[in-house]
Parts: structure tokens; C-alpha cells; sequence
């Protein structure tokens, strides 16, 4: 295997850097196919969150209460099959916090899934 290259200054950068926001569409039939009726709404709940988790590279994510009425609109057992979300990485300005950096959830409304990609959002 080829040798990775690796940062010569030091390897840090800095939280302005972090600080992104995407929009991602989460095929959420595929994360919940198979498990109980009782269970797909808040195994969904929970595949939002690992989502975010994974693709922000944050252990601290919080949800927004219109993500979650949104996941939860149609019932226990019949969740949306995809969903558009805005996920943002923001300083975590808390006195005692474990982690300089957490992932904020967030609904995006839109008719159609065709044809849209993650896109990078310019933080307002």
C-alpha cells in the first residue's frame, strides 16, 4: 500500500474551517426496511442522527423539533422513504463542553428528490 501523505506544519486547523453546512437526502426506506412497525419511526430518528454523525464527524448532533415532527408526520410505522436535511457544523460556545464543535439538524421542504445531490450552503 501506497504511503499517505501527511500535514508538515503542525496538522491543526482552525474551527473557522470546520464550520460547514450541507444539505444531504437520506433514503431513510432503505435504513428502516425490515424492522417492526412499532420501531421504524424511532430507528429513523436514529439513522438521522448516525447520518450525521458519520458525515459531519461529530459525536455531539441535536435535531431540530420540525426535523423530528417531520419523520414523525405520517406515523410510527409509515416514515417518509427519503428526506431532505441541512446539516451544520457550528462552535460549541458551552462553558464545559466535551467537544469544540456539534452538528445541528435541520428540515429542508421540497417537492421533488429527483436529480438533487448534496450541496454545500452558504451559512447564513
Amino acid at each position: 500500500m501506497a504511503r499517505t501523505q501527511t500535514n508538515k506544519t503542525g496538522g491543526k486547523r482552525s474551527a473557522l474551517q470546520d464550520v460547514v453546512t450541507r444539505e444531504y437526502t437520506i433514503h431513510l426506506h432503505k435504513l428502516v426496511h425490515g424492522r417492526s412497525f412499532k420501531k421504524r419511526a424511532p430507528w429513523a430518528v436514529k439513522s438521522v442522527v448516525d447520518f450525521a454523525r458519520k458525515s459531519m464527524g461529530t459525536t455531539d448532533v441535536r435535531l431540530d423539533p420540525k426535523l423530528n415532527q417531520a419523520l414523525w408526520a405520517r406515523g410510527v410505522k409509515s416514515v417518509p422513504h427519503r428526506i431532505r436535511v441541512k446539516l451544520e457544523r457550528k462552535r460549541n460556545d458551552d462553558e464545559g463542553a466535551k467537544e469544540k464543535l456539534f452538528t445541528y439538524a435541520s428540515h429542508v421542504v421540497v417537492t421533488s428528490f429527483k436529480g438533487l445531490q448534496t450541496a454545500v450552503v452558504d451559512a447564513e
